[in-house]
């Protein structure tokens, strides 16, 4: 293997690690998700023919062969709510997974992170996950409390056995969360604005060596509850049939047929405000055929999805149910005139549940009440140039055209009463948002690319311009036009220093906000007028990091977020850290 293979395939490590390892952890984000992070399995897609190369060779049938795999240049980063990405590099090419972290900064930042694994004689592996992150938050900026923290605490289950691998991973997390972004009135100081989330998580996976029939069989589920009592629980079983490299004749042309089956139940219950609950049950089916010569290939397929969904609330008074059959195209196409070009387009569709744990990923300042509806994509159209270049430069830019209902984005809360009052619930300040739904079209560009000059150098980047037009709403809430990423990371002194920097814009955000006026009369409320062309500003949020390993099993490490020291806001009324600085060591073994 040349040089430039090792570098390729260092730098697919290299990737999904800058967005799952365990310097991900380094950050408080109360809106991402965390599962074990080494153990973290990426859904394929059952279509493409994929070479698993993780059985021991001996017991293959046939010699394992190992291929580069395309990975496209996508950034996982979303910004936190108050501060920026914490983007230390980890050092790659080492067998070390065990480690001890721990680190503090400014704003009162401390940071824990561990992880501890152990693989046994029968390819048994097992391990435990820890982080823990919290900060003091604004206090310069807000005279009420606006501290964080977030803990995850995770344990896995690896074995390999004669005909697959098999993944059990458990997890538990809780984010202790403020509303801590008023602007329409001045309470006092001492102002409760607590949110707290519990989540439980357990998922299993069996993946067969093989891609004859079974392919693999995934069951996740989730149990969520939070400060108000609100409640959800989900579960999901996904399992893909397949039959791959079925020849044609002496075409050269092979056949790929895939069916994916999949099983989905939430249910969500609130107890505040309106007391929102429903109940969906989806049923999807997933037919694709393929086929394939070289590099290029044609895939046809369809997804059904069967959707059984009740919704009720204290303003509908009784339950309101919907049984509901939906088909989605789905197609794709890639003609590779070289590996340096190669044209794809298609058509796809689908049927997405919005769930409270999906919204608090997305926006954490929600009101624990909210009406949910699922997101139809009733088709999107969309073509592209993506190739790898001498094996130094790969790109994808692509655009597309689709038409959406139900599309879900967040609108701002006025009070739920106008008592002339600051006695009231963390939620009650206009300072929460609530998921609203309109019908519309999007049309999106972006393109990504990923260039290794150097074999210690890496430098990537991103960008998306999506624009939305609505059938209701004039523009829609709290969604950039644009969003951008720049990156690197740096090797120097024989891998001893990595240096690491990230760049994240985004154009600002149009939003509804409140303005609130006391009146002295004998009813004793409050009246408000509200702005539907409010402006949230873009922001452009600079972050750097380095490790140094001084001996086999320690390093310290420096890492610098938001370093233009910009108190942007990330929703209306809620800033985020300025300029942050942590340093730390970090013991392996």
């Amino acid at each position: 293997m040349n040089r430039k293979i090792q570098l390729l395939s260092i730098l697919f490590l290299g990737f999904s690690q800058f967005a799952f390892s365990q310097i991900k952890e380094e950050k408080l984000i109360l809106n991402k998700k965390r599962e074990p992070e080494v153990r973290k399995i990426e859904k394929k897609k059952t279509s493409v023919e994929t070479i698993k190369n993780y059985p021991p060779e001996e017991k293959s049938q046939n010699p394992v062969k190992y291929t580069i795999t395309d990975v496209p240049a996508v950034s996982d980063f979303k910004t936190s709510t108050i501060q920026g990405q914490d983007v230390a590099p980890k050092f790659e090419g080492t067998a070390q997974n065990n480690y001890l972290q721990f680190g503090m900064g400014n704003f009162g930042k401390i940071l824990a992170d561990a992880n501890i694994s152990k693989t046994f004689d029968n390819k048994l592996e097992v391990g435990a996950d820890f982080h823990f992150l919290s900060t003091l938050g604004l206090k310069k900026e807000y005279a009420w409390d606006s501290k964080q923290s977030s803990t995850a605490i995770g344990a896995y289950l690896n074995s390999y056995g004669e005909k697959g691998k098999f993944n059990l991973n458990a997890q538990y997390g809780l984010d202790n969360n403020r509303y801590y972004g008023i602007y329409a009135l001045e309470p006092a100081a001492d102002v409760d604005l607590k949110q707290r989330v519990n989540q439980f998580k357990v998922n299993g996976y069996y993946d067969f060596y093989s891609n004859e029939i079974l392919n693999d069989v995934r069951v996740k589920s989730s149990f969520l509850k939070d400060h108000f009592d609100a409640q959800e629980n989900q579960v999901s079983i996904l399992a893909n049939l397949s039959k791959h490299a079925v020849e044609i004749g002496k075409s050269g042309i092979n056949l790929n047929a895939d069916l994916g089956v999949g099983l989905e139940a939430v249910k969500t219950e609130f107890a505040i405000v309106d007391k929102n609950s429903s109940n969906f049950f989806n049923t999807t089916l997933d037919p694709k055929v393929t086929f394939r010569k070289g590099d290029s290939y044609l895939m046809l397929g369809s997804t059904f999805s069967f959707l059984n969904a009740k919704n009720s609330n204290d303003v509908l008074g009784g339950e309101v149910k919907t049984n509901k059959t939906y088909w989605f195209p789905q197609a794709e196409f890639q003609f590779a005139a070289a590996k340096e070009f190669k044209f794809y387009g298609g058509v796809d569709g689908g049927l997405k549940l919005n769930t409270f744990g999906d919204l608090l990923q997305t926006n954490p300042f929600i009101v624990s009440d909210q009406f949910l509806k699922p997101t139809e994509t009733k088709y999107h159209f969309y073509v592209g140039l993506r190739g790898d270049i001498d094996e130094t430069f790969k790109y994808d830019f692509s655009a597309g055209y689709g038409k959406m209902k139900n599309i879900m984005f967040f609108q701002g809360n006025n009070l739920f009463d106008n008592v002339y009052t600051l006695n009231r619930s963390a939620y009650n300040f206009a300072n929460t948002f609530s998921a609203v739904y309109d019908d519309g079209n999007v049309s999106d560009i972006k393109g990504s690319v990923q260039y290794f000059p150097l074999e210690n150098l890496i430098l990537d980047g991103e960008v998306r311009f999506t624009k939305y037009d609505l059938k209701n709403y004039e523009d829609i809430y709290n969604v950039p036009l644009v969003n951008a990423s720049i990156g690197a990371k740096y090797t120097m002194l024989d891998k001893k220093l990595l240096l690491g920097f990230k760049g994240i814009f985004a154009s600002d955000r149009t939003t509804n906000s409140f303005a609130l006026e006391g009146v002295a009369n004998p009813d004793m409320v409050y009246q408000s007028t509200e702005n539907r062309n409010d402006k949230v500003g873009g922001y452009a949020d600079l972050n750097l990091s380095a490790e140094y390993k001084f001996h086999k099993n320690f390093s310290v490490f420096a890492i610098g977020n938001n370093l233009l020291n910009s108190n942007y806001q990330t929703y209306k009324g809620y800033k985020v850290l300025g300029a942050q600085i942590l340093g730390g060591v970090k013991i392996t073994f």
